[in-house]
């Protein structure tokens, strides 16, 4: 067996920049990997993906990422994924075991990387970068240490709704700003995100983020130096609190 880390990105800023003919939203962001990550476990000689650990909701057929990232790379192994980076939580889970994979067979190009979703080119590369375009355009940036605490609600967020409902309060409203413009569209998806991101603000102060189009919040700096990981309850049910800390590519 072959053990990989598939490391989760954290979305310090996103600007939605435009909207393609297709319907695929541009973006302007920075990313990062963080030290939170999937593990995934290969066995060069057979032909399956499992999933383990968090992972109930994770499909392991033809639809997954993990299977369709050795059609891109045209190999077959026998993949089990440990998840511990939660599903529709806007780390990139998904994308970083998919780009796990594509690591280890070698690396394909931006392109074929995106096939497999937009965040997938960025967590091949890693590290820290700009990224542009609909997640195609990587700008690499120097490594910078940065401490946060990831707040993770037991719900997820559905990625295309947010971004669906981002386009209907930009028709209506056009007021979608901030570090985060989907947070409107997220709030306005899952009410619950809205009231824990208003508790969070007025606990830890106004520099709490909503990571992504996904569910998790993060709060700058480690809330805790004792503990990695814990549950607190929270205003919409208990929230899991874990530090975590950039990583290089």
């Amino acid at each position: 067996m072959i053990a990989l880390l598939a490391n989760a990105k954290l979305t310090w800023f996103l600007e939605i920049t435009g909207v393609r003919r297709d319907g695929m939203h541009e973006i302007r962001s920075e990313m990062t990997t963080i030290d939170f990550a999937d593990r995934l476990s290969i066995d060069p000689n057979d032909d399956y993906v499992k999933v383990t650990g968090d992972g109930d909701a994770v499909p392991t057929d033809e639809r997954n990422l993990v299977a369709r990232a050795l059609r891109v790379v045209g190999h077959r192994a026998g993949v089990t994924i440990e998840k511990r980076i939660p599903t529709g939580g806007g780390l990139g889970g998904g994308s970083a075991d998919a780009a796990a994979i594509l690591r280890y067979f070698g690396g394909v190009d931006e392109e074929k990387a995106l096939t497999l979703g937009g965040d997938v080119p960025f967590c091949q590369l890693g590290g820290r970068a700009i990224v542009e375009g609909v997640g195609e355009r990587l700008t690499p940036l120097a490594f910078e240490r940065r401490d946060v605490t990831l707040v993770m609600p037991d719900f997820s967020l559905d990625t295309r709704r947010c971004y669906e409902a981002y386009d209907e309060l930009e028709t209506s409203a056009g007021n979608c700003r901030g570090r985060n413009h989907l947070e409107s569209a997220a709030v306005l998806v899952e009410p619950r995100l809205g009231t824990i991101l208003q508790w969070l603000r007025a606990t830890y102060g106004e520099e709490v983020q909503l990571a992504g189009s996904g569910s998790t919040m993060f709060i700058p700096g480690h809330l805790s130096k004792e503990r990695s990981e814990w549950r607190e309850p929270g205003p919409e049910g208990p929230l899991r609190f874990r530090g975590c800390t950039t990583t290089p590519a």
